[in-house]
């Protein structure tokens, strides 16, 4: 094997590894790559930027700015009010839920969809008496089914194709021609997650108890010097008998009283810690005499009916993951107060302060109306949902934004239009009738993922001019003995795996030319290979990290690591074997 080809494969190995074990972005390590291999002659500038020119990438774009038209004028709030309903049961609150949003999956890119279903599914949940948990997992995994059953049900999707128009122009896919596979791969998911996968759901707690509850948080609190509890007793106060609450103990001049006893006199600027869940703390913050903590001169200057509580979920990006809250200075960099901190379900223990952040950490904040914006499309959190005080939007334009999609959709379905020039039209649409604002356009499109898919097209480019993918096809040619098949089965189990623990779209870009290759090796159709990269890519059920909308559910839900693999080991299985079979007889070999 060529030097040339034995740098790249180092190169590629090294960037999934950092992918997989450290907190640099995906686009960050893979556009380090793309620099890297060409600083040493292997690509050249076109190959290395060849992925901004990509029709998928841009139709990704496209895509994005339509999704955020529909956010914006509340289209996806208008079904879930008229579709969750009250249903009787759990299995009846699952049908509700699954079947329409893996509908909208197909159109729309997954990550919203689970941001905006999210916090109402949890105010569902809530009113339904059913525990959350029960519902947020089967959710993501439902938009993830429901973004195989389209090309613009994933970003995966789109850029496999945009590799195909560029490589194989004859061979491209129309809109809905994976729907063959995608559609008996989503029914018999959703099938599995209401009748097999329920079933292997955690059953922990339940939200009638508050230390039962599957969302407990550490609340931290201070005595305010001018306040009218300063040197009253914990029961004068109204703290000894609070529902949903307890005082877990007082931190006072560097002291800590562990055991609070009702008579114990509270003092000018002690810091209170409490036990208990979201609705909790939001009733703490009515009591007179106290407030959050670090509070004395508040950046937050508004009046309390101008401030925002909000939920979080901490990101595998976050600028604070693994430092401290106080040494970090947390509230000056966000402008925002931490109330209280939630992991796995359960509260965390000790100083709020000294909490060190991990991913899929949940915060409930204090903050100014502004953070909500300025904050919804930061790679530092991955959900931000206002606890109160949300503004509704202009649902008035709602239907237009329907309209646009759904015409999107009709233009490139029936081939009028290429998807590509389907979505610039639907674009212009949105933006002429105010469906979505430039600001809004401007924060739709999630950079990171456009960074990522345009430099690992760089990356597919080297391991195609070094000579990487054409040893590696021949390597996957001897391991399957010729056979189709084999190397069918092959190319998804690797993919499948990659997608795990690295970006979906990287994984389906650098396999893209290797399968292909080997295909053409063997002298059969590249399409049955192709086809199964774009699923193996998007079916990520085993682990937290190898999905975003995995990741986003994973706090709020309250699950562990072995969750995902007890629920979504049968239905990675599942899927892997209905896909496997389907393939050969609509592409055959």
């Amino acid at each position: 094997m060529p030097f040339d080809a034995w740098l790249t494969l180092a190169v590629v190995a090294a960037s999934f590894l950092l992918m997989a074990l450290s907190r640099l972005g995906p686009d960050v390590i893979l556009l380090g790559a793309v620099i890297a291999l060409f600083g040493v002659g292997i690509i050249d500038a076109d190959e290395a930027l060849g992925g901004f020119s990509n029709s998928g990438l841009f139709t990704v774009a496209f895509m994005y700015i339509l999704v955020a038209s529909i956010r914006e004028t509340g289209g996806i709030d208008l079904i879930i009010r008229y579709l969750l309903g009250r249903p009787r049961h759990e299995l009846g609150a699952q049908g509700r839920l699954l079947l329409p949003v893996s509908a909208i999956s197909a159109f729309l890119n997954n990550t919203p969809v689970v941001a905006t279903f999210l916090p109402a599914v949890l105010s569902w949940s809530r009113r339904l008496r059913l525990p959350a948990h029960r519902l947020l997992m089967p959710l993501s995994f439902a938009s993830i089914l429901g973004g195989t059953c389209s090309l613009m049900g994933t970003s995966t999707n789109l850029v496999v194709d945009g590799l195909l128009r560029e490589r194989y122009p004859e061979r491209a896919l129309h809109l809905f021609d994976i729907a063959w596979v995608g559609v008996p791969v989503a029914l018999v998911g959703l099938a599995y997650l209401m009748l097999v996968g329920r079933w292997l759901l955690p059953r922990r707690r339940t939200a009638s108890d508050v230390f039962e509850n599957p969302r407990e948080y550490t609340i931290e609190m201070q005595v305010d010097p001018q306040g009218p509890i300063v040197d009253k007793s914990v029961e004068e106060a109204g703290l000894r008998h609070l529902e949903g609450l307890f005082l877990v103990e007082i931190e006072r001049d560097g002291n800590v009283v562990s055991v609070v006893g009702r008579g114990e006199r509270l003092k000018a600027n002690d810091r209170l810690v409490f036990a208990g869940t979201t609705e909790a703390a939001v009733e703490l913050q009515q009591i007179r005499g106290l407030r959050p903590t670090g509070q004395g001169q508040s950046s937050l200057k508004k009046a309390f009916a101008e401030r925002r509580l909000v939920e979080a979920v901490v990101s595998e990006q976050c600028q604070f993951l693994g430092r401290r809250l106080r040494e970090g200075h947390f509230r000056t960099f966000y402008g925002a107060s931490v109330l209280a901190v939630c992991r796995h379900g359960e509260r965390v223990s000790g100083n709020l302060g000294q909490i060190r952040l991990q991913a899929a950490d949940v915060l409930l904040m204090e903050v100014r109306p502004a953070f909500v914006e300025r904050h919804r499309q930061s790679r530092d959190f991955l959900l931000i949902s206002e606890l109160n005080g949300q503004a509704r939007p202009h649902h008035e334009r709602a239907w237009v934004a329907w309209s646009i999609m759904l015409g999107v959709v009709g233009l490139a379905a029936f081939g009028v239009l290429s998807l590509l020039k389907a979505a610039m039209l639907g674009v212009a649409l949105a933006l002429m009738t105010g469906c979505c604002s430039i600001g809004a356009a401007r924060r739709g499109l999630d950079t990171q993922v456009l960074l990522t898919i345009a430099a690992s097209f760089g990356l597919g480019a080297a391991m195609e001019s070094s000579g990487a993918a054409q040893v590696l096809a021949q390597g996957a040619l001897s391991l399957a003995d010729g056979n189709p098949y084999l190397l069918l089965i092959g190319a998804y189990l690797v993919v499948a795996l990659l997608t795990e623990v690295v970006t979906n779209n990287a994984a389906a870009v650098i396999a893209f030319p290797i399968v292909t290759g080997a295909a053409q090796q063997l002298g059969v159709d590249i399409m049955p290979f192709v086809i199964a990269v774009m699923f193996a890519a998007s079916a990520s059920f085993l682990t937290p990290i190898g999905y975003q909308t995995n990741l986003m559910v994973y706090g709020p839900g309250g699950y562990r690591f072995s969750d995902y693999l007890r629920v979504g080991g049968g239905l990675s299985v599942l899927v892997g074997a209905v896909t496997l079979v389907l393939i050969p007889l609509i592409w055959p070999f």
